[in-house]
């Protein structure tokens, strides 16, 4: 935004006697103290609507309310969720320009290392260490270099907030396990593939992260989809008072076990509304309100993909 004061904006448009209603003009831009900045490009855009919505970064990254829900004017600044399981204890760190508590030194290849790779800058907090295992980097590598570049770009573009988050406790090595899918790839020419764009979106969203089994730290993949996991509040803090936990469920096309039974509609409102079939209200993790931005299409690709997912149980 770019600020001029009224005085030296009045002294220009006396300076164009005669032209009354130029110099009427000039004294209402005045009255509002700035001049509109330019619309966001394409690419910051874009990165708003992955980070606010599939990506669902502020589930962890922005701090709650006592009602649960996000405090926009704190967006991205750290706080969200902490975490204590047996590799770490900490909680989300500040994701905002700020150059004293969040990325705002950081380079844009270094902030995307850090997405794609787990790995910190060789220079700051932590210099050179990975990010802690909960951080989903084995996902986002699946990201394609637009998608990459316009998250980016939207975290450049969102207000600076001043908020030191504690550094993070390591007891253990940060191991980030390789998703397949994400190791193999995608292609942005494909994205017109209903299912191809839904397994694109599941896997940069880590859905598989939550509803895949995990045994002494190690994912099946081989049984993907089929849930199980359970976050407590002894796991995940910074839910609602009285949050009772979550268990993953399975989210494979089981017509029993799991999805195989929904219709479109009713999978599309568990996603986005946090409602399943029988009306009963699911718990987070799993950020619904995020969710709740996706477009129709990006739901359908989801829906189209879980189709296709074996049935498991």
């Amino acid at each position: 935004m770019v600020h001029i004061t009224l005085s030296r904006l009045l002294g220009h448009c006396v300076r164009l006697r005669g032209l009354a209603p130029l110099v009427m003009s000039c004294v209402l831009l005045a009255a509002s103290g700035d001049i509109p900045a330019q619309a966001p490009s394409a690419g910051v855009e874009r990165g708003r609507y992955l980070v606010e919505s599939i990506l669902g970064c502020g589930n962890c990254h922005t701090p709650k309310a006592p009602t649960g829900e996000p405090i926009t004017s704190l967006n991205l600044s750290g706080g969200g969720l902490s975490f204590s399981i047996p590799p770490f204890t900490g909680t989300a760190t500040n994701i905002t320009p700020d150059r004293e508590t969040g990325f705002g030194n950081w380079t844009d290849d270094e902030i995307k290392r850090a997405i794609v790779a787990g790995k910190r800058p060789n220079h700051g907090r932590l210099p050179n260490t990975e990010l802690a295992v909960v951080m989903a980097t084995s996902f986002f590598k699946a990201m394609t270099p637009s998608d990459l570049d316009a998250v980016v770009a939207y975290l450049r573009s969102i207000p600076a907030i001043r908020n030191e988050v504690a550094a993070p406790v390591y007891r253990l090595p940060q191991r980030h396990q390789p998703f397949p899918d994400a190791e193999a790839g995608f292609s942005e020419a494909r994205m017109n593939d209903p299912v191809y764009r839904g397994r694109y979106l599941v896997t940069i969203a880590h859905c598989m992260e939550c509803h895949s089994p995990l045994d002494k730290g190690t994912f099946d993949f081989s049984r993907l989809g089929v849930g199980g996991r359970f976050f407590s509040v002894e796991v995940v803090q910074g839910f609602v008072s009285g949050w009772p936990g979550a268990r993953a469920a399975n989210i494979t096309s089981h017509p029993t076990a799991g999805l195989g039974g929904w219709t479109d509609d009713e999978i599309k409102r568990a996603i986005s509304q946090g409602l399943s079939r029988d009306g009963r209200r699911l718990q987070p993790p799993m950020p619904f309100s995020y969710y709740a931005r996706l477009s129709p299409a990006d739901l359908n690709a989801i829906v189209a993909y879980l189709r296709t997912v074996p049935p498991l149980q």
